[in-house]
């Protein structure tokens, strides 16, 4: 019943449709390695990693190297990785404590916001509300397939807000098209070149 609800949405709305799929699809697989392909302007591009939140409007992968959230709107196709056995949801072989049923029942809001599995599990969040627990975390954004920004994220409220060398700028969420985060090599080399063409130009 519930395919058959997708299929007939995806009939009248693609857009909603692709969208219910996707979240449906990265629901089965939290936990488990899926790879993805996904368009960044005119290109096309290809991430494998583990699914770690699923959101309303993005999915966030993690691997030994980096985290990455990308939007749902510029994913193209996702798929369980070859060679890879997958396995029934977690969800199913959770452990239910007394203390954490208590908790709650009597406690939900105070309980479920400390815990970002039991989030997962209640809501769905947004993207802007996801990187809202990601500040002064230092990453990529890409907003096609030549421009991006590189900055530590500083607020995400009405806009993202990225902190560079002192400096603030903000961004709209409709114009982010893939975010990852920067290993400390990556920005050390970034503030030496920055540096040395600072020293060039003086």
């Amino acid at each position: 019943m519930d395919r058959a609800n997708i299929f007939h949405i995806s009939q009248h709305n693609k857009k909603r449709g692709k969208l219910l799929t996707l979240r449906k699809f990265f629901k089965a697989k939290r936990n488990q390695q899926v790879e993805v392909y996904f368009s960044i302007g005119t290109e096309s591009h290809y991430k494998q990693g583990k699914v770690s939140t699923v959101g309303r409007d993005f999915v966030m992968l993690t691997n030994l190297k980096e985290r990455v959230w990308i939007p749902y709107t510029v994913i193209e196709s996702a798929n369980i990785v070859y060679g890879i056995p997958t396995f029934s949801n977690t969800h199913q072989h959770y452990l239910y404590d007394n203390n954490l049923r208590a908790k709650l029942l009597r406690q939900f809001g105070e309980t479920v916001s400390k815990r970002d599995n039991l989030k997962q599990q209640f809501f769905e969040e947004t993207l802007q509300t996801n990187l809202n627990t990601w500040k002064d975390t230092w990453v990529n954004i890409w907003f096609d397939e030549k421009v991006k920004k590189l900055g530590k994220i500083s607020s995400s409220e009405e806009n993202l807000t990225i902190t560079m060398l002192g400096k603030k700028e903000e961004i709209a969420f409709e114009e982010i098209n893939y975010i990852e985060t920067i290993r400390w090599f990556s920005l050390f080399s970034y503030g030496f070149k920055h540096y040395k063409n600072k020293r060039t130009a003086t």
